[in-house]
Formats: structure tokens, sequence, C-alpha cells
């Protein structure tokens, strides 16, 4: 069967079929109905999870053998069948074929690439899959569309925010679904769960002309201590609110704690930031982060972390300034400089 967006949760609580592929260049949406099948899965009772990546050189083989081999821990599995931007030549359409004709619905197929064009929609793997499963095609936002997708978007995070408002921060993005996405994590970090104005929107832009916290705390994960802090001087310098950075920089921290508590429980590390819904471009960033890092030493920076906010509220003798050099520092797994508290 063939699906919009919109239509995929309705079908998932009807039934969980044998294939699915999402097919898209818009990689928020494609990565959110990703999220949607999963959770659909884990909710099913597959925990267990495969993933082939079809790069240049790939044994179509593995997909065969994924569809074949038994787990010692589950009857059934999520495969995630990743083509990216990789053509589908004659062995490939057959062996995915041949995987279908001997599916029973036991493990769930995904998978998910870039744009089809008509011919490619026409093709005798994508019809196997149409016939078996869901065919999920994902159209860009339109420009005209964009303002109400950010209103809505806004809404899903307990926010709201005018049509001049969500026009304005439409311009903002250019057309980026991840962009606009950020722009409004970045909003609810700053402003809470309330209405974005014009106003608010256009000093959030402005004031993330220069510097901002987010390329901040990208920059640590990098290990680019010495740029991070020099951010941080020009965001400072610039008369930025430091309650609102502590705030991106402990979310972040967070984050990575959960990882890294996964990731030493036996959890491979794409899955666990598949998980924990890091974005491809930032994937990097993390894995080189937390190559650095143990759950001891994040536990210790989320420590460091209350004790800026204790100092930050005066409930403490503790320079707020030389804290929040040594949280970036250690972000960045540089030595961190112990002070008197």
């Amino acid at each position: 069967m063939r699906l919009r967006t919109e239509q995929l949760a309705g079908q998932l609580t009807k039934q969980l079929l044998p294939v699915y592929l999402l097919s898209g260049d818009e990689l928020l949406i494609q990565q959110e109905c990703a999220d949607a099948i999963r959770q659909h899965c884990r909710q099913q009772g597959i925990t267990e999870r495969d993933v082939l990546e079809a790069e240049r050189g790939f044994d179509w083989n593995a997909l065969l053998e994924a569809g074949q081999s038994l787990s010692l821990f589950a009857d059934r599995k999520l495969i995630e069948l990743r083509l990216g931007g990789a053509r589908m030549d004659q062995k490939s359409s057959a062996a995915l074929q041949q995987y279908l004709e001997h599916a029973d619905g036991s493990n769930i197929l995904l998978i998910t690439c870039g744009r089809l064009d008509s011919r490619s929609l026409n093709a005798k793997w994508v019809k196997a899959i149409d016939q078996a499963g869901a065919v999920v095609q994902i159209w860009p936002v339109d420009r005209r569309q964009l303002g109400g997708w950010i209103q809505q978007r806004l809404k899903d995070n307990g926010m709201s925010a005018d049509r001049e408002a969500a026009e304005l921060l439409a311009d903002r993005v250019e057309g980026n679904l991840l962009a606009a996405d950020q722009e409004i994590q970045k909003l609810k970090i700053l402003l809470g769960e309330q209405a974005v104005s014009l106003e608010t929107v256009a000093a959030a832009v402005a004031s993330s002309a220069r510097y901002d916290i987010f390329k901040l705390i990208d920059a640590a994960l990098a290990g680019n201590a010495a740029y991070a802090l020099n951010m941080y001087n020009g965001l400072v310098a610039e008369g930025s609110e430091e309650i609102p950075m502590l705030g991106a920089i402990s979310r972040e921290l967070r984050s990575l704690y959960n990882c890294a508590a996964a990731i030493e429980q036996g959890n491979g590390i794409d899955r666990v930031l598949d998980g924990a819904r890091v974005w491809d471009k930032r994937k990097n960033l993390y894995k080189r982060c937390l190559g650095q890092h143990s759950v001891g030493s994040l536990s210790r920076l989320l420590q460091l972390a209350g004790r800026l906010d204790a100092a930050q509220k005066g409930q403490s003798d503790e320079s707020p300034r030389l804290l929040f050099t040594e949280l970036i520092t250690g972000l960045a797994g540089q030595s961190v400089i112990s002070y008197p508290h």
C-alpha cells in the first residue's frame, strides 16, 4: 500500500506490516517515521535490531541471512536496511524480492532511502514492497506550508506562536526542517513552555548572529576547548544570560550520560545514538566525546554543573566564571582544574 506520512501512525495502530519503505529527502520526517515504526516494534515485543548499511560493495546475501538467522533472545527482530543514495540494480532488486518471497511476517524490514523518482517507484522491488507492506513517500514541506508546520511543531512542544512569529522563523531557517526543529528546541530551552512572540523570535535570532551556545557545545564535543572558551567569552561579552547557557549544556550532558550508561550495558553505539535521536550530522561529535568520557566522568561533570547552578544563584562562594570554564574544558576532554569548594 502507499501511505502519506500523516497516515503512518494510524496504520501502525491497526497492524505492524512485514516491510516498510521510507523514501524522501526530508531527514527529520524520515527519522521520526522510522522512530514510530521502531516504537511499535518494541510494543510488540520486538527488541532486537539488525542494521544493514547498503554501501558500495554491500553483500546482499547479508539481508537474506538476517531474515533467516534465529535469535537466542527473541523470536522476532527488526531489520533496518539503509540504502542512502545507493541505486538498486538487478542483483540487489532480486535479493530484496527473494527476501520478501520468503518473509512470513515474523521479522519486520524497515528500508530507508532518498527520494525515488517516478521510474524507480515503478520498479519491481518497490512494487513487491507495495504488495507486501507499505511505501511511505516523504514530501518536502512547501514554503507556503512551513509557517503552519512550525506552529504545529511549537504546539507539540508545549509552546505557541502567532502567524507572524512562525513566518519569521520560517524565513530564518530557509525551508530546512532540521534547522527549524533545532530553533524550536533552542526556544524551548531559553523560554520554557510559553507563547513565542515576533519580538522573541527576532531577539533570539539576533542574539545568535555571532556566537551561540549550541555552536559552543559542538566545539566542546569536538574537543576544541580553546575555541569553545573563546565563544563562551564572546557570549558573555555580548550580554548573554549564563543561566540558560548552563541549561543547554546540562541537557547535553544528561543525554551523553544516558548514552554512556547504555553503551556500558553492552549496547552498540550506533543503536544508542539512534535511540537518543542524535542527528546524523552530530553522531561523529557524540562518538568522539563518548570515546573520551565514561559514565563516571560525565557524572562528575553533571555534579560540576550542579555546583555552577548553585553559584549562579548566589548559594555558594564559588566563581561562576571559573566553574563555567572548568565545565567547558571538562566536556572537551581536557584536564580539569579543581577549584576549592
